[in-house]
């Protein structure tokens, strides 16, 4: 594999994944995800009041969403679509217990056109995993008697 096939698959065109570990209980960080709050964090969109598959909008920046699967507290699946983009992306957000009080938040998105908007969408996503690390530092913050 060259590095220009970085993260190309054979069936779901290019694919990339970010993941951090937060010192949250995973309840909470579920919890949070899918509420209309960590929605507009993680989304940066207007949210919707809930997180549940066929539930669809549109995000600021015009970047269309479905939710397509909704697993409480392991995953949410949506499709994820820019408005010049041919095609609808796949984005998968798992929560993953790393011990009681941490949480592992990954961010995964397939079915990319290329490896420009493989970079591209890796740099947007991390920024969304710091975004969402620090407003979790703020709900443990607000939750601590």
């Amino acid at each position: 594999m060259t590095s220009a096939e970085k993260g190309k698959t054979a069936d779901a065109g290019y694919q990339v994944g970010v993941r951090r570990t937060w010192p949250v209980p995973l309840e909470v960080a579920w919890l949070w995800l899918v509420s209309p709050e960590g929605m507009s964090v993680w989304l940066d969109a207007d949210a919707p009041r809930r997180a549940g598959a066929g539930v669809a909008f549109e995000a600021r920046d015009g970047v269309r969403c479905e939710f397509r699967v909704v697993n409480e507290r392991v995953n949410v699946r949506l499709g994820w679509r820019k408005p010049e983009w041919e095609r609808s992306s796949t984005v998968q957000v798992r929560t993953i217990e790393a011990s009681p009080d941490k949480t592992t938040i990954s961010f995964h998105q397939d079915r990319l056109a290329d490896a420009a908007t493989r970079e591209a969408m890796k740099r947007h996503w991390e920024d969304v995993s710091t975004r969402v690390g620090q407003a979790l530092a703020e709900v443990e913050r607000k939750a601590r008697p």
